[in-house]
């Protein structure tokens, strides 16, 4: 499970089974985020734009509970929106993964400890974030 910001750094990992549904573990992807929030009040709300695996009244309740604004459509209107040549807002989220792909050893999971996988997904998820930052000199190429 991926959380990300509006440049496609990421925000909160984490790591399960692949046979959980995505619903079940959004509150645990919700509330480990690592950078702490700015301030909600009613005139500085954060929006949440997630898949349509998210539209539900339970994961709208999650959303909500945790002051964030849902925009979670369903699979039908996500569809039409890109036969006119919208994109989804989701889409970043879609490149942080393929800058995940980039590395090598997170591909395929050759690791048996859950512990191990998920160090190596915060290391790479920390150089994604390094390689965000506006800078003159690349001092991680990749």
């Amino acid at each position: 499970m991926l959380l990300v910001d509006g440049r496609g750094v990421p925000l909160s990992i984490v790591v399960t089974a692949a046979n959980r549904n995505d619903v079940s573990e959004m509150a645990a992807t919700l509330d480990a985020i690592v950078v702490p929030r700015p301030p909600v009040g009613p005139w500085r709300r954060q929006h949440l734009c997630a898949d349509a695996g998210f539209f539900g009244r339970a994961a709208q309740q999650e959303i909500v509970d945790r002051d964030y604004i849902p925009h979670v459509r369903p699979r039908g209107v996500e569809k039409r929106q890109s036969a006119k040549g919208q994109r989804p807002r989701r889409w970043v989220v879609e490149v942080t993964h393929s800058w995940f792909t980039r590395f090598r050893k997170l591909l395929i999971r050759y690791e048996k400890l859950h512990r191990s996988y998920e160090a190596l997904t915060m290391l790479a998820a920390a150089i994604i974030t390094f390689r965000r930052i506006p800078t003159k000199i690349n001092v991680i190429y990749g």
